[in-house]
């Protein structure tokens, strides 16, 4: 049995934790952000700009997107250089395992080649982390961190503890252990996504890291007293909060394109009305089941505030004129809209 690293989980965390899964499902499947390719880019963007602009790069978001986007920019080659790095690591890393330190390794070369010496390598020195001169962090013994980073990763393989939960701790002892000579923050974020990716696809396309980047004080705050205590409880709960915040963010932008297509369904609403006799409530379910086959009664009725047993109530009335018909089962199955003719 390997060592447990040091944590608690609090009812903060485990509150975070049923909201952020409860969050995750509704934007799965109750709105178009798995299609929302355009977005997904530029979620990917804020995610390198953010991870990079809390160690310090200067380059600011558009010139960030022009960079990954082969454009030249007036800026630090050295700054450059972290950005088609950290791109080509985000990219590639989505298809590593998570708990394998070969991949660990390649993964840091990808983030730092032609940037430190000892890129894709774990360090030979010692590190540490500096306020003013003064000590706040001392990383492992460099003769340590293959077998502290093998522990850990022989742990986080083995346990049962929730996915986000545990890619939060990962997140933490990466810092802690400090086990490369630069880029240590970068690979913590990295690899807690990856972790997250590999539960649900959707968090490889959630910008986790722009909350942080916006909360850095607090981020640096928790990590720090996890460390003078040998506890991460503290630092759980923050990045837990940072993912919700993130996740909300993306649903409330769905729920924003929700509205603005709803909003533009009233012409539609008067034919269907016209041509079956129905109502304009009926007219935005079909546009929602356009617009996503896949979408429950329950995700409809927050779509357009009514309740699930209204809606299944006005897609009875829909099946019956034959204006759409469900294909295979309740779960998995999706809507078929018949044509109008309109």
């Amino acid at each position: 049995m390997t060592r447990k690293p040091p944590f608690n989980i609090t009812m903060e965390a485990a509150d975070c934790l049923a909201k952020i899964v409860e969050a995750v499902t509704r934007l799965e499947f109750g709105t178009e952000w798995g299609r929302d390719i355009k977005l997904h880019r530029k979620n990917r963007v804020r995610s390198i700009h953010s991870s990079l602009a809390i160690e310090g790069n200067t380059l600011s978001l558009s010139e960030v997107a022009a960079v990954i986007g082969g454009k030249l920019v007036a800026g630090k080659q050295t700054e450059i250089k972290e950005v088609k790095n950290a791109y080509e690591a985000y990219d590639k890393a989505m298809a590593f395992n998570p708990y394998a330190i070969k991949d660990f390794l390649k993964a840091h070369k990808l983030m730092t080649d032609g940037l430190v010496k000892e890129s894709g390598k774990f360090r030979s020195g010692d590190v540490g982390v500096f306020d003013g001169g003064v000590a706040i962090h001392v990383g492992a013994r460099p003769q340590f961190v293959h077998g502290l980073i093998a522990e850990l990763f022989a742990w986080a393989k083995e346990t049962d503890l929730h996915p986000v939960l545990k890619s939060a701790v990962l997140h933490y002892e990466i810092e802690t252990i400090h086990p490369f000579a630069d880029g240590n923050g970068r690979m913590g974020r990295l690899w807690q996504t990856l972790l997250l990716a590999k539960w649900n696809p959707i968090f490889a396309w959630i910008p986790m890291e722009s909350v942080v980047y916006e909360k850095r004080p607090e981020y640096y705050d928790a990590l720090h007293a996890g460390q003078q205590t040998d506890n991460s409880s503290g630092f759980i709960e923050f990045t837990l909060s940072a993912l919700l915040d993130s996740i909300t963010v993306q649903a409330k932008h769905q729920d924003e394109l929700i509205a603005t297509q709803t909003s533009t369904q009233d012409e539609f609403g008067e034919k269907f009305g016209e041509k079956f006799g129905e109502n304009q409530t009926q007219a935005k379910i079909l546009s929602l089941m356009r617009s996503n086959p896949k979408i429950s009664a329950k995700a409809i009725g927050e779509a357009i505030g009514m309740t699930t047993r209204g809606v299944e109530k006005s897609i009875g009335l829909l099946k019956n004129i034959g204006a759409v018909e469900r294909v295979g089962a309740a779960k998995g199955g999706h809507w078929v809209i018949k044509d109008t003719e309109m």
